[in-house]
């Protein structure tokens, strides 16, 4: 098999991680009950009757019964597929499929990914046209020019859905919105610019008709393709390159840029030298867009001008242009009002509004998702981060407000802060806590001990943090087994990764030295005692490592269970002074975080415990950014029944109160009540009832049960459990953990040992 790499994982792994599993990346599943006879008869047969004829009679009222105002086609036909050409529909499904998963991912939007076998623009007309009645809207991707604005502009005509190619405009509404703010950093005038364009493919075109919409003059944008400038009177211009032509001497790129105040290149790397670049006017604006590559690098500008603002498509240079930021929420309020189309007006709004929020401080919440770094609006600032949660909460609603405001919307908004709240509990906040880590570590970077270095997950999980920039990873291990396990996986068998064992004499004297002194009294060990536990276990070895400052943090787990390597971890390694130690998960299904405690070190914790469990949990999850609301939970509600073990989790919640902690808490209650907001009418005196995000559980038993279940059976991720309270950053991985899992966890490890004070006293 071929074996080409990528930055971030070989090929191998691409094809591994597209066929893991259910083949693909999306499947469907009911959003309704289908247990009993009953529920498929109401779902089916004769049940369906009811809105099959509520449709028949009123159109509209498929928005009521069916999931078609929430459900997108992404459609290509394969002829453009990211830069490669045209590989044909079939090939185009894996691309179709992520953008499936991208409007689900960011903006909670189902979709389905349909690829038409035809290179005929009136037989994909046709198609689309019968079967867009199932559909809320139409994304259309990767579908070559010319035939891309023939299709688009038709469907546009006979549907009365919104039909968007987001190769046009999606960029044309991110570049738009750089452009506004750009401007007004380097104090310029929107109808006195001159534009440079260089490319003239769907998305070039289209920047520059929304270029136009905003306000530059048709004569101030010069547009460029491969044989050279587009003007007036030039042969062979096809329709769409003709309504771009003006009236010009210039005839070469090196020409038009002279004074040029912007540049857009959606071209081809190297399109732009740093001799042209000299030419342009004071305070020139340069969108170097092409990828992977751009026309010309950023330092490369920064050779020749210190006054430039720079955009690129590349998530490694600030401003990037990247259509995440645009097409999820656009549809998204085009689908909440049910709008016909995404118009002119809807666009210029979603531009707007990503400009504007630019220009905003950042809150807190949305720095810790950013990874710890509070941007400013200016010269390296002037689009927000694919990141940023505010997007879902902002754009949205800007593109609500166009359609409702122009007459496309079918349906009304009547509170829009109440929208707003809506629109922000559609957002995974599990994805944009790991996020805001994995910022924060890239910028503060940890080595991180990986101590089953042969597993393969667990050396997938370490290869992929070393070649995401999460920080650096030491492998232990026999170095033949993790070079074949590495060949294995698809890399060179000399990839570069530190690989360390008990071979190596000088830390393994170090340690055995370190574990004696440590372990002669408490434990009665002898030096052999330690040489041997050194030698012989991983997980040892790897936690004094990070005990003697050898590395910063350390992942293990994976290839035994929970409680045998916590019995080895705690051999070097104890609480932390004053601070009681425990296992917390991280636990989101449906777009609701919880966290639950203990999961893993302590059976029956005393009441005593359980309040310490509490303040420490709410601790960590301050950290996270989330304020934290504590519930103790049981099987009982505020004492009914009364038993035992009733009264132990309620003696718990009294000494919080004497504590006087500084958060929110209460019980006993029931996990339904604390998490079911149904509940509050019934209990109003309490603050926690139905609002709770940390579960205290009873005990190891009931935690452990309640979480391995939610994982197992529901629509749940979980991360953890982490392990509060050691005295350094080791995280332990349950068995059979994924790469996904042990590359959080050990994010988790490395950020641990920035942001906690383990030397606290």
């Amino acid at each position: 098999m071929k074996k080409t790499k990528t930055d971030h994982y070989t090929e191998k792994e691409a094809l591994e991680f597209h066929s893991d599993k259910k083949p693909g990346k999306i499947e469907i599943v009911s959003s309704k009950n289908m247990t009993t006879k009953r529920d498929l008869a109401l779902a089916y047969s004769p049940g369906v009757a009811a809105p099959v004829k509520a449709i028949n009679k009123n159109p509209e009222a498929a928005y009521d019964f069916t999931s078609k105002g929430n459900l997108v086609a992404v459609i290509s036909n394969g002829s453009a597929i990211l830069g490669m050409g045209n590989l044909g529909a079939l090939a185009s499904k894996p691309v179709m499929e992520g953008k499936a998963v991208l409007f689900k991912r960011f903006a909670d939007i189902d979709s389905i990914d349909l690829e038409i076998n035809s290179q005929n623009s009136e037989e994909i007309i046709n198609s689309i046209k019968n079967f867009a009645p199932s559909f809320g809207g139409i994304n259309l991707e990767d579908i070559a020019a010319p035939d891309c604005f023939v299709i688009e502009e038709k469907l546009k005509e006979i549907l009365d859905i919104p039909v968007f190619h987001d190769d046009q405009h999606g960029t044309a509404i991110i570049t738009t919105a750089a452009l506004i703010n750009a401007l007004d950093i380097s104090k310029k005038k929107i109808n006195k610019i001159k534009i440079v364009v260089n490319g003239a493919g769907a998305s070039a075109m289209a920047c520059a008709n929304l270029f136009k919409k905003t306000g530059v003059p048709q004569k101030n944008i010069t547009m460029v393709d491969r044989t050279g400038v587009i003007y007036r009177g030039r042969k062979k211009l096809n329709q769409w390159k003709s309504a771009h032509a003006i009236e010009t001497s210039d005839r070469t790129l090196d020409d038009a840029i002279k004074n040029a105040d912007v540049f857009l290149g959606l071209s081809a790397k190297g399109a732009l030298t740093k001799n042209m670049v000299k030419k342009m006017s004071k305070n020139p604006i340069i969108f170097a867009c092409a990828n992977p590559d751009p026309e010309i690098t950023p330092e490369e500008i920064e050779e020749v001008r210190d006054d430039a603002i720079i955009a690129t498509g590349r998530s490694d240079y600030p401003n990037q242009v990247n259509n995440l930021i645009g097409f999820p929420y656009i549809f998204r309020g085009a689908l909440d009002v049910r709008s016909k189309t995404i118009n002119e007006e809807m666009k210029i709004a979603a531009a707007n509004a990503i400009a504007k929020l630019a220009r905003e401080d950042v809150p807190d919440e949305v720095v810790a998702a950013m990874g710890g770094e509070r941007p400013h609006y200016g010269k390296n600032y002037i689009i927000p981060s694919t990141f940023d949660p505010r997007l879902i909460s902002i754009i949205p609603v800007a593109v609500a407000k166009a359609a409702i405001e122009t007459g496309v919307a079918r349906k009304k908004i009547n509170n829009f802060e109440e929208y707003q709240e809506q629109l922000k509990q559609r957002l995974d906040p599990t994805v944009t806590i790991m996020q805001g880590i994995n910022g924060y570590i890239k910028k503060n970077q940890k080595k991180i001990v990986f101590a089953d270095g042969e597993d393969e997950n667990t050396l997938k999980a370490a290869i992929a943090f070393k070649n995401s920039k999460l920080g650096t990873p030491v492998l232990v291990g026999k170095v033949e087994k993790i070079k074949e396990q590495i060949k294995k996986i698809g890399y060179n068998e000399n990839f570069d990764i530190e690989i360390i064992n008990s071979k190596d004499k000088s830390k393994r004297e170090k340690y055995v030295k370190f574990l004696f002194q440590k372990l002669q009294r408490e434990q009665g060990l002898l030096e052999w005692d330690c040489d041997r536990l050194v030698r012989n276990d991983r997980v040892i070895w790897a936690s004094c490592m990070v005990a003697c400052g050898d590395a910063d943090g350390a992942v293990t787990g994976n290839t035994r269970r929970f409680g045998a390597s916590l019995k080895k971890i705690i051999q070097v390694v104890k609480a932390r002074p004053g601070e009681i130690m425990f296992g917390l998960n991280m636990v989101v299904n449906k777009g609701k975080t919880i966290f639950i405690g203990d999961t893993s070190v302590h059976e029956y914790p005393t009441s005593e415990q359980l309040s310490e469990i509490a303040i420490s949990s709410a601790r960590v999850v301050r950290l996270f950014g989330i304020d934290p609301k504590v519930a103790f939970v049981s099987h009982s509600t505020f004492g009914q029944p009364i038993t035992s073990r009733t009264k132990h989790i309620r003696e718990a919640v009294e000494i919080l109160k004497e504590k006087k902690v500084d958060f929110k808490f209460d019980g006993d209650m029931q996990p339904d009540v604390a998490l079911n907001k149904d509940y509050k009418n019934l209990y109003p005196f309490s603050n926690i009832v139905g609002n709770a995000n940390i579960l205290i559980m009873p005990g190891q038993h009931s935690a452990a049960i309640s979480y391995k279940l939610m994982k197992s059976l529901g629509d749940t991720k979980v991360i953890g459990p982490l392990l509060i309270g050691l005295g350094l950053p080791i995280e332990i991985a349950p068995l059979r953990s994924s790469t996904s899992e042990i590359i959080n966890l050990a994010s988790i490890a490395a950020y641990s040992a920035d942001v906690i004070n383990y030397q606290k006293d």
